[in-house]
């Protein structure tokens, strides 16, 4: 499955049909909610039924619709696929799907471009995580990213199975050296995780471990790892990949959470102080016109129709006419995601961010300015 980085993005965002519109489509087909084929194929006819009639008519979106529909039905791997991400423009013959290891909000959204903001937040989402697992005896490193566990175990070796089980009777007192062993065991698997981390950057980590080891583990780490620490996990180095995966995939919703929120405490603390800060749809919008946004938070979910100018790209809630060009503006389903577009296209930072209460109160967007 293919990772998608924060570039693929950007220059999947920067497609334009030349005078047709793109059809974006997000399903979620997770099969741990959606177990059946019929499932997932009764919330794509939900989605199709309303574009439909949002597309009035246009025959390159309807032969979009019906290549969406055509594809999905046709079957697809599901082992470790839980949402789809698919972009058309039969007029440019444009035709993009993206398997993501992760469920998606299902919906269709017709625009000027490919809609992106979701998976902006996937990129968000999974940075490169590192996974160290250890107990007295074994040890275990993994890299995670994007629901993908690469395992690089093979770089650590195994002690004696008994090296601390065997008897003063046939061995006499081999505390020591018992003692001795262990610490150079986690020496080592601390050496191998910075390796890794040298060879496959990461911008997380995480250790699993008893205790007492977990402990005595970090306090070997390179110092680079652990300004990376962002906690433990509750799994041990003979978890299955399945559970290494739940436990990583939970502290890193966890750290994303975290930056989310400091992000919106520091625009809630500028937009009070009118320290280059500000929050609400339409003042957001006009700064993205005049280029001041550095970064843009936006709630997940939200959406509103507004306006755009094809002519100047202008975005604007109120129609029919462009206040900075006198063009006739194109009338939009979600403008929200045509600002998020014009952020990535200004090279902004957009925070997508997930259940902020904060954030929501400020009107569910806000930004960052530059100057």
């Amino acid at each position: 499955m293919a990772v998608i980085t924060e570039a693929a993005v950007r220059e999947l965002a920067g497609f334009r049909g030349q005078g047709a519109p793109v059809t974006t489509c997000y399903l979620d087909v997770d099969g741990r909610r959606l177990s059946r084929h019929r499932d997932y194929e009764q919330e794509l006819e939900r989605i199709l039924r309303s574009a439909r009639v949002r597309a009035n008519g246009n025959a390159s979106v309807g032969r979009d619709l019906q290549r969406i529909e055509d594809y999905v039905k046709a079957g697809f791997d599901r082992s470790r696929t839980r949402g789809l991400a698919i972009f058309s423009c039969s007029d440019e013959a444009f035709w993009q799907v993206l398997p993501l290891p992760v469920p998606v909000r299902s919906r269709v959204i017709v625009n000027q471009a490919p809609a992106v903001s979701q998976l902006e937040s996937l990129t968000q989402e999974f940075d490169r995580f590192g996974v160290l697992l250890a107990d007295k005896q074994r040890a275990r490193m993994l890299v995670f990213h994007f629901g993908e566990l690469v395992d690089h175990s093979d770089l650590l070796d195994e002690l004696p199975r008994d090296y601390d089980s065997r008897g003063h009777s046939d061995q006499g007192d081999v505390s020591g050296h018992v003692d001795a062993l262990a610490a150079a065991h986690l020496r080592h698997a601390a050496e191998v995780a910075f390796q890794v981390f040298q060879d496959e950057p990461f911008q997380h980590f995480t250790v699993g471990a008893p205790g007492p080891i977990a402990g005595a583990l970090e306090a070997t780490l390179h110092p680079y790892l652990r300004n990376r620490l962002c906690g433990r996990i509750a799994v041990g180095v003979t978890a299955s990949t399945a559970e290494i995966r739940d436990a990583a995939l939970d502290v890193e919703r966890e750290v994303e959470r975290r930056q989310e929120a400091d992000s919106v405490s520091r625009l809630r603390g500028q937009v009070a102080t009118g320290n280059r800060a500000l929050a609400g749809l339409a003042p957001t919008l006009e700064a993205l016109a005049a280029r001041r946004v550095d970064q843009l938070l936006v709630s997940a979910d939200f959406n509103e129709p507004g306006w755009r100018c094809d002519a100047c790209g202008h975005l604007g809630l109120v129609g029919r006419v462009c206040p900075a060009c006198a063009s006739q503006l194109t009338p939009v389903d979600d403008i929200v995601e045509e600002a998020v577009e014009a952020a990535l296209g200004q090279s902004c930072h957009v925070e997508i961010c997930v259940d902020n209460a904060d954030l929501d109160v400020m009107g569910r967007i806000g930004a960052l300015l530059r100057y």
